[in-house]
């Protein structure tokens, strides 16, 4: 086949590895098509190394992606998609008629493929769902017809999978699976992974270092500096020629809940998930073992519960990572059978990420929250910080530190900042930004009849600033409320403990059965379907400004939380506030429209919040 380009450009991809979309997961790449593939690079004037390839015959749609205006978090806007096996390439063009260009020319050179779909979903998967659908399995079959001949004439529709089993060639070889099976030609690498061989062994000698064996591979993910690269082993939770016994000792030694090992089966050449959990409710940790199973037939797949397949282990481990889906627990925390694992927080030593609690000063204590007291304390006895110590028992510390490397790059004017963590001992420590006048609410109650109508749409403006950030970020409050945002010496209003209430370990948090829950701050969605989103924290916005303008008062003070829900439901809101200009409650009123992509974004929420400010200034 001719290898000649068809088309050579710099446009920006979205990792699919990524649970999370922010900045950090949108990376330029040099893609290049071809008549068999299209291929992207890591594209550096003196050398292009190869991120990733998708064989154009495995290519079932190309198309645009329709984008409803909310905020595209790189300086390319114009998206389109690319569906291969079970995968969605997400790529950014930098005009629309680049955009056309790539989707027109990738289209003529699938047109006679056997497999292209009959439907597909023309917006993006973001945040568990498809924005243009809802559905929440990203293998969901399309909502919107997919016609790849234009206008013109349309193919007949592709084979159902029942087809494709009855017309499969017989006689396929059957191969043993491999806990390393994918294929670095046909499906996407993650994000930033490239693969280094350790010429020396290297010992580490600090906790977040990472030990090296002379001639073994590690994944490189990040060259963080001239001195530092952050790596990670290729295959962490591997531990190949571990017996049960051997999995059991390993993994009541880390005593972690949701610690994991996959290891060789007593069946040659088949794999065993091996899992810790402390939910016997004795205290006392247990190991759970689940055989990889194999489906039947020419088309071999795995699973560890029923109705959850996948082509390779490595995504059945990715998977059951974030799913239990009829395990005992999801796959925490991967165990090593190296000597130990790397801790949650390798490879930021250069970051400073790890604070060591001998450089905190604890001083006095500035209130109680539901993971433990806050105290303010100094750094290296001259930084103002506040030092949360978590409680025992409060909150899944290990899935909160991995959430707070993320947490710890998220920095603007108007979201409180985390610096750092303790997790060298109990009780952990967060240590963030101090704030000299406390939460707003408290700050509201003890102002009341002192603050006028341009302090007030000013805190609601700071507040906006910081959300649309988030949302910006592809981050989820879950929590807003005038409770979970703190004032600075100078006035400026911050928000707070942003995701926070995903590690709550209190059921009655957790529930909306319980008191604790922030039942009247939340939408319709997620009363009734736990269905979180960047729109569900739009909604809590209207509440609070609702308590802005109210100057501290408790929304639905008079009903009670099953109340809230019926009121709610029945589609009544919360009544206009004394000091609400009628343009302040409309914006309120569109934060609390019923279907959440109806509401606006927070960008658009500014631009109205900007506008009032300047019809009254």
């Amino acid at each position: 086949m001719n290898a000649d380009p068809i088309l050579e450009e710099t446009l920006i991809k979205r990792s699919q590895q990524k649970k999370r979309t922010s900045p950090l997961n949108y990376k330029e790449r040099l893609f290049v098509l071809t008549k068999s593939r299209l291929t992207y690079y890591d594209g550096r004037p003196e050398k292009k190394y190869k991120k990733g390839s998708v064989d154009l015959q495995k290519i079932k749609c190309a198309e645009i992606v329709k984008h409803d205006g909310g905020p595209i978090p790189c300086q390319n806007k114009y998206p389109f998609q690319v569906i291969y096996d079970c995968n969605t390439l997400y790529v950014f063009a930098p005009t629309a008629e680049s955009r056309s260009v790539w989707v027109k020319a990738i289209k003529e050179e699938i047109r006679n493929n056997e497999f292209i779909v009959p439907k597909y979903h023309p917006k993006f998967w973001t945040e568990g769902s498809w924005q243009c659908c809802g559905q929440a399995d990203k293998l969901a079959p399309g909502c919107e017809e997919y016609n790849l001949f234009g206008d013109i004439t349309r193919k007949p529709l592709p084979p159902t999978p029942d087809d494709v089993l009855r017309n499969n060639q017989q006689g396929s070889v059957y191969k043993p699976p491999s806990p390393l099976p994918r294929n670095e030609d046909e499906e996407e690498e993650e994000e930033g992974e490239e693969m280094v061989l350790a010429m020396y062994d290297f010992e580490a000698l600090e906790a977040h270092d990472l030990n090296l064996v002379k001639g073994e591979e590690y994944v490189l993910l990040q060259k963080c500096d001239v001195h530092w690269w952050k790596a990670k082993d290729k295959n962490g939770w591997y531990c190949r020629n571990v017996n049960r016994s051997k999995a059991e000792h390993l993994l009541r030694s880390e005593d972690k809940e949701g610690g994991f090992v996959v290891r060789d089966s007593s069946q040659p050449g088949m794999y065993t998930v091996s899992l810790y959990t402390k939910s016997g409710g004795d205290g006392n940790g247990s190991s759970r073992h689940y055989h990889i199973k194999l489906t039947k037939g020419p088309h071999v797949q795995f699973y560890l519960a029923e109705k959850h397949l996948f082509d390779s282990i490595p995504e059945l481990i990715e998977y059951h990572q974030h799913n239990a889906a009829g395990l005992v627990t999801r796959l925490r925390y991967p165990v090593s059978c190296k000597g130990r694992s790397a801790p949650t927080t390798a490879g930021f030593s250069y970051d400073k990420w790890e604070i060591n609690p001998s450089e905190l000063t604890f001083m006095k204590e500035l209130g109680s929250g539901q993971f433990g007291v806050v105290r303010l304390g100094k750094w290296r006895a001259q930084h103002k910080v506040a030092i949360k110590a978590i409680r025992e028992g409060a909150m899944y510390e290990e899935d909160f530190v991995e959430e707070a490397k993320i947490m710890m790059k998220l920095s603007h004017p108007k979201l409180v900042q985390l610096y750092g963590v303790c997790t060298q001992q109990k009780p952990m420590y967060i240590v963030t930004e101090f704030m000299e006048l406390g939460c707003l609410l408290n700050y509201l109650r003890q102002r009341r009849g002192q603050l006028n109508n341009e302090m007030l749409l000013s805190m609601c403006q700071d507040v906006c600033h910081g959300m649309s950030y988030l949302e910006a970020n592809g981050f989820i409050h879950r929590d807003l409320a005038a409770r979970n945002c703190l004032v600075s010496d100078s006035h400026v209003v911050k928000v707070s403990d942003f995701g926070m209430t995903r590690y709550v370990l209190d059921d009655q948090y957790t529930s909306s059965s319980g008191a604790k829950f922030p039942v009247k701050w939340s939408p319709p969605e997620v009363l009734h379907y736990s269905k979180f989103s960047s729109k569900s924290d739009v909604w809590s916005f209207g509440v609070l400004i609702w308590e802005v303008y109210n100057e501290g008062k408790m929304p639905f003070e008079t009903k009670t939380n099953s109340e809230v829900v019926e009121f709610i439901s029945s589609g009544c809101r919360l009544y206009r506030p004394k000091q609400a200009s009628k343009a302040v409650y409309e914006i309120m009123n569109q934060c609390w429209h019923e279907k959440a992509e109806r509401r606006p974004s927070f960008s658009d929420l500014l631009q109205m919040i900007n506008q009032i400010m300047e019809c009254d200034s």
